[in-house]
């Protein structure tokens, strides 16, 4: 199976099961296409009726250099991960991950928050204590199994409002770790505006990533982020953050925002915060239901598309200068890549990560959290709903249909779980609005890594 596409002056293309890549001329695309669709001897055929001009030794030459790349397992290749399934589904899982919700309450009123200012739609403002903490941590030890690295995320709500506990539990997760055997990852996401210096030193100390709430230009920012009284939040959290990721010398965090329909011209709030010093970006769509006036609807796809391209060939013009980013929808590794389990499930919700609430109750992730249907267990019993987890345990690229033969799968691995659930009523469904914008990120991915080459090999 091939994946044909034209991103930014390249005609790429795609040979899905070994992820090989092949930028290549307007004839040799062409001839790659009929040869999908006809087979070998048929493509020949028409590109001589197509094409008189060029000689029939160069389109034979053209088939030969095709035949070779078939040959080297790059192109046409068989899929070795469907006869996977079987073993994947029966595979022995244990947590690696954990979402601590160190807070249910939120010192902002964004917009299109899904955490619902994060009472997570159940009405109450809470803060984990130091002993739920303790115990969730204990709990992620417990059931690790031989896993060395353990990631933890201090996520809310807003976690700085829960300082105190989370500088108690990563002093508790230290201390234990020898014994164990373990080593804590720690990550933080905040919205800045309770960050100071001495959050700042010790998360340079202790946090080996910090996510940074900020949507981008100031009008775009404090429309869908402001106070809970209105007040505008933009000018309060930038020079922070600007200190922040130059304490870390532009290094393991993410500027992280989301663009709505008020902002389809998105390109330009990633430029903005591009142009303000950050290196490390992320501004993704927002999900939300069609009835909201923010949310992303079909016809808004092919603005957002032209928005990607556009961004795309911005990210060409800078690279190799001082003015370069990374886009983290943009990332990818055609080299190595994630491994086999990461390629046909994702994320690993519901069986290698879960979430904690502020009570110690499990989900299989923070987008499931304040769904009762969906929870799993507590820290301190343990997981519960085994016959759950097998649902999310067997929820893979081949399990939806949607996905079982979409070139974009072993990239996205079948999407969010969450989204799918909430557009569709089911963790196999698939949420279209997502799905076709992560398909253009891809090509837009793979376009800058071809765009990148080019660089070095002109070095």
């Amino acid at each position: 199976m091939i994946h044909q596409f034209k991103n930014n002056g390249y005609n790429i293309v795609l040979d899905v099961n070994s992820g090989a890549i092949h930028a290549v001329d307007e004839i040799t695309y062409e001839f790659l296409g009929l040869w999908d669709q006809f087979g070998r001897d048929s493509a020949l055929s028409k590109m001589k009726e197509n094409h008189p001009e060029v000689s029939e030794a160069d389109l034979t030459e053209i088939q030969s250099e095709i035949d070779q790349l078939i040959a080297d397992g790059s192109l046409f290749t068989e899929d070795n991960y469907e006869p996977q399934i079987k073993d994947f589904t029966a595979r022995p899982t244990v947590i690696k991950a954990m979402c601590l919700h160190i807070t249910h309450d939120c010192n902002l009123a964004c917009k299109y928050c899904f955490a619902d200012e994060g009472e997570y739609h159940t009405g109450k403002r809470e803060l984990m204590t130091f002993e739920v903490g303790k115990q969730a941590l204990d709990f992620l030890v417990a059931n690790s199994g031989s896993r060395h690295n353990l990631e933890v995320d201090f996520f809310g709500g807003e976690p700085l409002m829960n300082w105190d506990v989370v500088k108690q539990l990563v002093e508790y997760g230290r201390s234990i770790e020898e014994s164990a055997n373990k080593k804590f990852r720690f990550t933080l996401t905040t919205n800045g505006v309770l960050l100071n210096d001495e959050i700042q030193e010790f998360a340079n100390k202790e946090m080996a990533n910090v996510v940074l709430s900020c949507d981008g230009r100031p009008e775009i920012h404090n429309m869908m982020r402001p106070f809970r009284k209105g007040a505008p939040s933009y000018e309060i959290i930038m020079p922070k953050f600007k200190k922040l990721a130059d304490s870390r010398n532009q290094d393991k965090y993410y500027i992280r925002g989301t663009f709505t329909h008020n902002n389809l011209d998105f390109s330009n709030d990633v430029i903005h915060l591009a142009n303000e010093g950050f290196k490390q970006i992320s501004v993704e769509p927002v999900v939300a239901e069609p009835s909201q006036d923010y949310a992303i609807k079909e016809e808004d796809l092919p603005k957002l598309f032209e928005e990607y391209d556009k961004l795309a060939a911005e990210m060409m013009r800078r690279q190799g200068t001082d003015e370069d980013f990374n886009f983290f929808h943009f990332m990818i590794d055609l080299e190595g890549g994630p491994c086999v389990y990461k390629r046909l499930s994702g994320c690993g919700s519901g069986t290698e990560y879960v979430a904690v609430t502020p009570t110690g109750q499990l989900y299989p992730c923070h987008q499931f959290v304040g769904n009762t249907d969906f929870e799993l267990g507590d820290v301190w019993q343990g997981v519960k709903k085994t016959e759950l987890v097998n649902e999310f345990k067997h929820c893979n690229v081949y399990a939806k249909p949607e996905c079982s033969s979409c070139f974009a799968r072993f990239y996205c691995s079948g999407g969010c779980a969450a989204n799918a659930f909430n557009f569709t009523g089911s963790i196999l469904g698939n949420y279209s609005v997502g799905c076709q914008l992560q398909k253009k990120r891809i090509e837009c991915a793979i376009a800058l890594k071809v765009h990148e080459s080019e660089i070095k090999e002109a070095q």
